[in-house]
């Protein structure tokens, strides 16, 4: 089924991705792929390793059917483990992976496998004949993918070196940035916050005393950042999100007493983490770094699997709606000291969907295009419907135009497959909007645009800020 007008229906369609689209470089600003996997153009030892591994959108389904967990991440042998994922992927009809699955072995192993009629042990046999120590390694699998930028997710204090190493080889036409995922510097109430914060003292050479050391020495991780090409920060703020800004003074004494090893109560807990996480927004917006926020997960559900498969194990949820008052005054705060970074807000709950696309319009700045972005659909809703939910209303309420298109958000090198997927989707609808009247058939106008959303807005993103 998986023909080259997949999704495509109308001629503008076809012409606009197969001319445009599909030709355009993939620039992924969002993803959790392996630096160190890149560095060294890993290679795999078999099929099950590259697509199954790290894949949780794969393990939930997996689980959803029953699949006991010693075939998704426990320690069956990797033959086994594929024919778990083979015997359910058939039956993932009206899930995105049904496509997505499809996508991935075609791209990178070829049209002539094919997942319906082929027995397991050829597809298996045919994928391995290609990986292996002589085969296909990360960066062959992503130039498969005509990948040019990728940022992917760090911590304050991770190692950058690999993402200079490959970035520096030129000869593969591939830059990897690091971004940086900032939910540490702020986690007061996990129980490893010390620990983590005297690795920060070491890394910094500083010794941590009240909350002025403190923003000093996260200044100097966010130097080392920016010296790596960092270009974009990264919060998660889940359903519990609320924002309620102290004074400076209180902040000092709340961080002290977390210092101190002493308790803190929720209202202290909001407070400290308001006041550092306006301190981070700050410092991004000096430093020219565009600001993610990721909102509307609920990520505590069952504490049984949490203890399987950790925290990245795939069977997270979707949340309250945003606390847009709290959402506002933080943007607000931030504005009103000139300091409001580029931002792009991404929600997991659809209902806010034209709540954020209508934010869009609420914070701007002359000169700047697309200031803040509703970002593509995200997690439970990167599937067909989410997706055209998030394009219409992002064209409804904001401006098409300046909207930065897909990203993976995955950590697996099969999970670029996303970009197509969206781009297919993104020419259907246009080209559906044109047969319906609602756009004028001008092809130059349109491909303009698909080639803005597609790969010049995310690139123009991420170079600026370079």
């Amino acid at each position: 089924m998986l023909n080259e007008d997949f999704l495509l229906k109308s001629r503008i369609s076809k012409e606009l991705y197969h001319q445009v689209a599909c030709k355009l470089p993939i620039v992924d600003y969002h993803n959790h792929l392996n630096p160190e996997a890149m560095a060294s153009n890993k290679k795999f030892r078999n099929i099950t390793e590259l697509w199954i591994y790290d894949d949780q959108y794969k393990h939930r389904l997996m689980r959803i059917h029953g699949v006991e967990e010693q075939f998704i991440t426990g320690n069956a042998p990797d033959y086994e483990k594929f024919l778990a994922w083979m015997k359910i992927f058939p039956k993932t009809i009206g899930n995105p992976l049904y496509h997505w699955s499809q996508i991935e072995i075609k791209y990178i192993f070829g049209s002539q496998i094919n997942l319906f009629e082929d027995e397991p042990l050829a597809i298996w046999e045919a994928c391995n004949k290609q990986l292996g120590e002589q085969g296909l390694g990360v960066i062959d699998i992503l130039k498969k993918w005509n990948t040019e930028i990728l940022s992917t997710s760090d911590d304050l204090l991770d190692d950058l070196q690999n993402h200079k190493a490959i970035t520096d080889k030129k000869e593969d036409g591939i830059s990897v940035f690091p971004s940086l995922r900032s939910d540490s510097v702020i986690a007061f109430q996990a129980p490893g916050f010390l620990k983590w914060l005297g690795r920060l003292e070491e890394l910094t050479g500083t010794t941590v005393h009240n909350l002025s050391d403190y923003e000093e020495a996260i200044k100097l991780r966010l130097n080392y950042f920016q010296d790596a090409g960092c270009a974009l920060s990264d919060h998660a703020l889940d359903s519990s999100f609320t924002y309620k800004l102290p004074s400076r003074s209180e902040a000092i004494a709340i961080f002290k007493k977390r210092l101190n090893e002493e308790y803190l109560n929720e209202r202290e807990l909001t407070a400290l983490k308001s006041y550092v996480f306006k301190f981070l927004g700050v410092e991004y917006g000096k430093r020219k770094l565009v600001m993610q926020l990721h909102i509307g997960a609920q990520r505590v559900t069952s504490s049984r699997l949490k203890a399987i498969a950790s925290k990245f194990g795939g069977f997270a949820t979707i949340g309250d709606t945003l606390n847009i008052q709290s959402l506002c005054e933080f943007l607000d705060d931030l504005e009103c000291e000139q300091a409001l970074p580029s931002t792009i807000l991404y929600t997991l709950n659809a209902a806010d969907n034209d709540r954020v696309a209508t934010l869009t319009g609420s914070f701007t700045e002359e000169g700047v295009s697309g200031k803040i972005q509703f970002g593509p659909a995200w997690w439970f809703n990167d599937h067909y419907d989410g997706i055209v939910k998030q394009i219409t209303a992002i064209s409804s309420f904001g401006q098409l135009d300046t909207f930065i298109g897909m990203t993976s958000d995955s950590r697996s090198f099969l999970s670029l497959s996303r970009h197509y997927y969206f781009r297919r989707i993104l020419c259907h609808l246009l080209g559906e909007w044109v047969e319906k009247g609602l756009l004028s058939d001008n092809f130059e106008i349109l491909a303009a645009l698909v080639t803005k959303v597609c790969y010049a807005n995310a690139k123009h993103l991420i170079i600026a800020a370079n």
